[in-house]
């Protein structure tokens, strides 16, 4: 596969303005997909925003998967001819979830919904996203989806990895205090699985809380092929090719110094980890 062009757009979204997120991200998938970004990443909670304290506020700011939000995501993917990954706040009769979107020029193709959720924001009041882990088949390559806080629990990258994924798309709204997981942890999920993130944070301060931004795409040797450099509403853009994801084997000198993080696992020895603590 030849390479592609990735962008990450790093939104001031407005909390509980849906119809204007909306709008907004619209209008970047036509303006980014017509300059040959073939994958579009937006925030977590992109098109509601995140830092709620009522829950009938938050439920105003959700909608359904497909539904008016996703419907319009799909038509600018036709037009782009390009595959989005949105955040928003999925609404399922009286459950609430946090969830991100993958859309595509042949519709909704998958939902991912959180499910490792903080004492945080709108996340005090959603239910925890069921699982199972899965990755999806594009023409971009394979793609997986995680949320924000999933980051810091590495049998949720594992999974998606052994799954097959290719790219790990990360919408997210990083906080102040919570500089460790774009400062450490999203190279590290990337060099352990030997995959692509592309994790997105949030811009500018919603309710008082500050985000740090620092939204970026990161390669399978740990590398930021792209890092946001400003707190503020921005974008980031890198081409990479999907495929070199597969190449697991790291042959640092062929035939004397090779590792495989993947396939040099012990999976037997490790039956606690699917144990309750």
């Amino acid at each position: 596969m030849a390479e592609i062009k990735v962008t990450g757009v790093q939104l001031d979204a407005k909390i509980g303005c849906l119809v204007d997120n909306r709008n907004r991200a619209v209008d970047y998938i036509r303006r980014e997909g017509g300059s040959g970004a073939r994958l579009i990443v937006f925030p977590e909670c992109a098109l509601s925003g995140y830092v709620f304290d009522d829950p009938e506020e938050a439920r105003a700011a959700s909608e359904p998967i497909p539904g008016p939000s996703t419907e319009l995501i799909v038509a600018a993917c036709r037009e782009a001819e390009c595959y989005v990954v949105v955040g928003m706040l999925e609404s399922e009769g009286e459950v609430l979830y946090n969830s991100a979107a993958l859309c595509g020029p042949e519709g909704v193709v998958g939902v991912y919904r959180k499910t490792h959720l903080p004492f945080l924001g709108v996340d005090r009041m959603t239910r925890l996203g069921p699982g199972p882990y899965e990755v999806y088949e594009t023409p971009l390559g394979r793609i997986g989806m995680l949320i924000c806080y999933d980051l810091r629990f590495p049998e949720a990258t594992r999974c998606l990895t052994l799954a097959g994924a290719d790219i790990l798309v990360l919408p997210t709204n990083w906080p102040e205090g919570a500089e460790a997981s774009p400062n450490y942890t999203a190279p590290a999920r990337a060099v352990e699985n030997r995959i692509f993130v592309v994790a997105v944070n949030r811009a500018g301060i919603e309710r008082g809380t500050r985000f740090i931004g620092k939204s970026q795409i990161v390669d399978p040797a740990g590398r930021r092929l792209a890092v946001a450099e400003t707190t503020e509403e921005t974008v980031i853009q890198a081409r990479f090719d999907p495929l070199k994801a597969r190449e697991k084997r790291l042959k640092i000198v062929p035939g004397v110094f090779e590792i495989d993080t993947v396939g040099d696992r012990r999976p037997e020895l490790y039956g606690q980890l699917t144990r309750s603590s």
